[in-house]
């Protein structure tokens, strides 16, 4: 059983960023996203790919629908005391590296390295937590209990410049990429070289599936190199935080916005302010924006949000609780205990 037990009881039970330099109490219109000329921004289907699988999928939406069910159900019973949330769960992660050039082939170093930064940043124990607004103090997650160890590193050597989301061709060998390591007891990354969109289009840093696919052959991360820890990683996604966000959606969390570009819709948690959408950059706390005619400050520094790597700084309390029912006893992803 791969866990660390702090207590008793082990819970029970359901992709990424950029913003102008904003001064003190700037309100930005629901319709209006802030933006950097000629920055790069954030990229991450995630949600994308989720819509058009539900949508084709009957079956795998009725998946999603009865695990957040269950999800609330656990949130309900947090509450009134029936689980106690004193359980670590240390998940095993597999990456799986296919490079083109020397350069892509990203170290052991640099693994090392965002497998740390996943510790550090579940774990609350991250340098920069510092930067959390005192207003937003009160509703931080802390430690989430769940920690990451890697197991396995394959590399393979492939002459495609670019991998597209859609097809996912990186997870088949037959096809030149790395077929996964036992997905139900494992978290699979794959590291490519380059991300395009079904259009062919690069600028993806990285997406994952939700718990809904739990147990399909291609569920897992999928990851540019350039994004993996700190030591050589692009600026300014240098921190391993593009791995953070996109481990929050295989734990089952949506962006601030909800699951729609359209914004202002639910996260399912509600200690995260609503957003119109994503933030980008390094945005000036506070940032006001409007959803339904009302101003709300945004917590831009949480990790579901868009913004650069050093602005990405804490989950929610309800966001800790949504990840530990996935990988609780009876969770979706149960099989990574």
């Amino acid at each position: 059983m791969k866990k660390f037990l702090f207590g008793a009881l082990v819970l029970g039970l359901m992709s990424a960023c950029n913003t102008d330099s904003l001064t003190n109490q700037n309100e930005i219109p629901q319709d209006q996203e802030p933006a950097i000329a000629g920055a790069l921004k954030r990229s991450c289907p995630s949600e994308e790919l989720r819509a058009q699988m539900l949508q084709k999928n009957p079956s795998l939406r009725l998946k999603a629908e009865e695990i957040e069910a269950r999800t609330q159900n656990f949130v309900n019973d947090l509450k009134v005391g029936k689980v106690l949330a004193d359980g670590t769960v240390e998940i095993p992660v597999v990456f799986n590296v296919i490079y083109n050039t020397s350069a892509q082939n990203v170290s052991d170093a640099r693994i090392a390295e965002q497998i740390a930064v996943l510790n550090a940043d579940y774990g609350a124990t991250n340098s920069d937590i510092n930067k959390i607004p005192s207003a937003f103090q009160p509703v931080a997650a802390g430690d989430v209990k769940i920690r990451f160890k890697l197991v396995a590193t394959n590399r393979k050597q492939n002459s495609k410049t670019g991998w597209k989301s859609n097809l996912e061709e990186m997870k088949k060998a037959s096809t030149g990429g790395i077929d996964a390591t036992d997905v139900n007891k494992n978290m699979n990354i794959w590291v490519v070289n380059s991300i395009l969109d079904e259009n062919g289009q690069a600028g993806t840093l990285g997406y994952a599936y939700y718990p809904e696919n739990a147990g399909q052959w291609y569920d897992g991360l999928v990851i540019g190199y350039q994004y993996i820890g700190k030591t050589g990683a692009s600026a300014p996604f240098n921190l391993g935080r593009t791995v953070t966000h996109e481990v929050g959606h295989y734990l089952n969390l949506p962006h601030l916005w909800g699951s729609s570009d359209a914004g202002c819709q639910t996260d399912y948690s509600n200690d995260t302010p609503v957003s119109p959408g994503p933030n980008y950059g390094n945005p000036t706390y506070p940032l006001n924006r409007v959803c339904g005619g009302v101003s709300r400050s945004q917590m831009f520094m949480n990790y579901m949000d868009y913004v650069d790597d050093k602005s990405m700084v804490m989950f929610s309390a309800n966001q800790k609780t949504r990840m530990q029912a996935v990988v609780a006893a009876s969770g979706p992803r149960s099989g990574l205990r």
